[in-house]
């Protein structure tokens, strides 16, 4: 289904954007909140250093808030008009949802954000 090659493939398995041979971040599993942003400093396949620039993933944080509201405008969809819930569920439920996914969309706004400014190349050698 995701093609090595493809943005989508490593924005959601989390693999280095240039060469998608290893993952960008020292434990693969985001629910380990110790670590959950604790990343390699550079792919040791194509060398791609992940803080391209001091700072680089305050960006992310910009991701981080559209990936939230879509959740949330998700999330009050399927509670007040599928489900035909009050203000006050689906109020419940946009807050439920943006706390139990709050690891994923953490790691998927870093992952969207260093996409955007690096492309896949497989050809790139060390």
């Amino acid at each position: 289904m995701l093609k090595k090659g493809s943005k989508l493939n490593s924005i959601l398995t989390g693999t280095c954007p240039r060469c998608q041979n290893e993952s960008m971040y020292l434990d693969k599993n985001p629910l380990h909140f110790s670590k959950i942003l604790k990343m390699n400093e550079k792919c040791s396949h194509c060398g791609l250093k992940y803080q391209i620039e001091p700072s680089f993933f305050y960006g992310a944080m910009y991701v981080s808030y559209g990936l939230n509201v879509a959740l949330g405008v998700a999330a009050f969809i399927v509670s007040y008009l599928i489900f035909d819930s009050s203000i006050k569920t689906a109020f419940i439920a946009i807050i439920a949802s943006n706390v139990v996914l709050f690891p994923l969309v953490l790691r998927w706004s870093r992952n969207i954000y260093i996409n955007m400014f690096v492309a896949f190349d497989k050809k790139y050698k060390k």
